[in-house]
């Protein structure tokens, strides 16, 4: 059986992808800082009895806990065919010269040092073993720049270019490096963007049918089922209704 560790898997797309590829009989280890979140992930799973499940409570923003969670991780879980770099987030929706630095600041920290720090602990372990498969969910904002979303735009941006050089380094190692860049995936986004104000948040999803979280999972769990040779780079996903960052057809 593969191992696969998920990161931001306590909501939304994390969670979706792990319940997906422990469904399909991949071990999974579920990370997030919410303890109590990952204890129910975790439940559904052995509940399902498909696959193993660990639960690994990290703060992707911080190098020492990163690090950390690591050292202590069970050597047996260490052999990790599959990462799904899924923690992230966007924080506020303001003009450039009214940004809250402090929401700039955790933004940067996820998207980018997040990515980087889980990654830089994972990968030596796939050379290592020769084979693996890291999927970065990046966003439709990486390849486009929409009206506020500046800070955002740029980390994920980050994360496309990321990716690129990522495969590019890793020519020759058995990894293979994609990316899956959605459109408007209805999840707690919106709400944590919008720092609680549910109204807001759900306007975001009206008058037009969003994608779901599973969207995601099954094409993340897609990925993992190609012939070896085969690595699809760069996925843009959107719902039908949605043509690019600010054209969406609101019924």
């Amino acid at each position: 059986m593969k191992t696969a560790l998920i990161t931001g898997a306590t909501s939304g797309i994390g969670e979706a992808t792990a319940l997906v590829l422990a469904k399909n009989g991949v071990n999974v280890i579920v990370s997030g800082r919410r303890q109590e979140r990952l204890n129910e992930i975790s439940a559904k799973i052995n509940q399902d009895g498909k696959a193993g499940v660990l639960t690994l409570k990290m703060d992707v923003t911080s190098r020492k806990d990163v690090e950390l969670a690591f050292h202590y991780l069970p050597d047996e879980w260490k052999a990790i065919d599959i990462l799904v770099n899924n923690a992230g987030l966007a924080v506020g929706l303001d003009p450039f010269q009214e940004g809250n630095i402090d929401d700039w600041e955790q933004m940067i920290d996820t998207n980018i040092k997040g990515l980087l720090y889980v990654s830089r602990a994972v990968v030596p372990l796939m050379i290592a073993r020769g084979k693996g498969q890291i999927i970065n969910i990046g966003s439709i904002a990486g390849k486009e720049v929409y009206p506020k979303g500046n800070v955002y735009c740029a980390t994920k941006h980050a994360v496309d270019a990321i990716t690129k050089a990522m495969r590019i380094d890793l020519i020759g190692t058995g990894i293979k490096v994609s990316q899956i860049c959605p459109g408007l995936v209805e999840t707690e986004f919106s709400k944590v963007r919008f720092k609680g104000d549910e109204e807001r948040a759900t306007k975001v999803y009206q008058g037009y049918k969003p994608l779901a979280a599973e969207d995601i999972a099954n094409i993340a769990w897609y990925l993992t089922t190609l012939p070896e040779h085969v690595c699809i780079n760069d996925l843009v996903v959107t719902p039908l209704a949605q043509a690019n960052s600010t054209i969406v057809d609101k019924k």
